[in-house]
C-alpha cells in the first residue's frame, strides 16, 4: 500500500502534465487514498445562534413543584413528557428538553421496505462530545433562567437512560438550584467535577430508580454506580420495581 501511494504521488505531482480526462481519473484516484502529507486539515469551531425546542405541562408560577425530565437516547420530548401525566395531575409542572441531535431510528433501506420515518434525538455521541456537552449545558441552563429564574419552588432534575449521564453533568455544571436528583434507568458518568460534585449533592436527595429486568443494568454497572457514589461521598437511595427499561406509573408516584 506504501508504494502504491507514492506512485499516486508522483502522478498527481506531474498532474499539470496530464491531459485534462486523465486528470479527471488521477482525482478519483486521490480520493482512495489518504495521503497526510498532501492534505494538512485543520479543524475550526464557531459559535452561532441556535433554536431548541423544549415541552412544558403545567405552570411553573403555580406549580407546587418542578420537574424538568431529560428522556432517553433515540426519544423525543414531546412522547417523553407524557409519561408524568399524573404528576401533572397533583398540580406538578412538568419541563421535558430534547436533545439537540436528532437522526431517524432505522437506517435508510430498512425506512424504505418499512416506511417507518420515526426520528429520535440522542444527547451525545463519542464524535466530538466535548463540544456536545457544552451545547446541551448551555442549552439546559438557559431553559431553567427563562423558567424559573425567579421561583423559589422546589425543582426535581430526572433524568432516564442516557438522560441520567446528562443530568448528572448538569447538576454538577452548578449553575442551578434543585432539590432532588433522580437517575431512572441509568447511572453517573465518569467524566464529572467529584470534587465540586460532593459540596453540590451534599445537601441533596439522589435517586437510583430501576426495572428489575432492565436489559442495560448489570452487576458491573452497578458496581461502577457504588463506586462513583463513593467518590462522590453520597448515598443514592434505590427504588427497584418489576419491569424492563421503562418509566414506570407506580413507581413514580412513590416519588410525588
Amino acid at each position: 500500500m506504501a508504494l502504491l501511494q507514492i506512485v499516486v504521488e508522483a502522478l498527481l505531482d506531474s498532474r499539470d502534465k496530464i491531459q485534462t480526462n486523465h486528470s479527471k481519473a488521477l482525482d478519483k484516484i486521490e480520493g482512495l487514498f489518504y495521503l497526510p502529507w498532501r492534505h494538512r486539515m485543520q479543524q475550526s469551531e464557531i459559535s452561532f445562534s441556535y433554536k431548541a425546542r423544549y415541552y412544558k405541562s403545567g405552570s411553573p408560577k403555580t406549580a407546587k413543584a418542578i420537574w424538568i425530565v431529560l428522556h432517553g437516547y433515540g426519544q423525543l420530548a414531546q412522547y417523553f413528557i407524557r409519561n408524568f401525566t399524573s404528576l401533572v395531575d397533583q398540580n406538578i409542572c412538568v419541563i421535558a428538553p430534547e436533545a439537540l441531535s436528532r437522526f431517524y431510528l432505522e437506517e435508510v433501506q430498512s425506512r424504505i421496505r418499512s416506511g417507518n420515518q420515526r426520528v429520535g434525538a440522542a444527547w451525545m455521541t463519542r464524535e466530538n462530545r466535548e463540544t456536545d456537552i457544552e451545547n446541551y449545558l448551555a442549552f439546559l441552563n438557559e431553559i431553567y433562567h427563562r423558567e424559573l429564574s425567579d421561583l423559589t419552588t422546589p425543582v426535581t432534575i430526572l433524568g432516564f437512560s442516557q438522560g441520567a449521564a446528562t443530568a448528572s453533568r448538569w447538576v454538577l455544571d452548578g449553575k442551578i438550584n434543585f432539590k432532588r436528583l433522580i437517575l431512572w434507568a441509568g447511572i453517573f458518568p465518569l467524566d464529572m467535577n467529584f470534587e465540586s460534585g460532593k459540596s453540590i449533592l451534599a445537601d441533596k436527595e439522589v435517586y437510583l430508580v430501576y426495572g428489575k429486568e432492565d436489559p442495560f443494568l448489570n452487576d458491573d454497572r452497578f458496581a461502577e454506580m457504588k463506586l462513583l457514589s463513593e467518590k462522590l461521598q453520597i448515598t443514592p437511595r434505590v427504588i427497584e420495581f418489576e419491569g424492563g427499561h421503562m418509566i414506570n406509573t407506580e413507581t413514580l408516584s412513590r416519588l410525588i
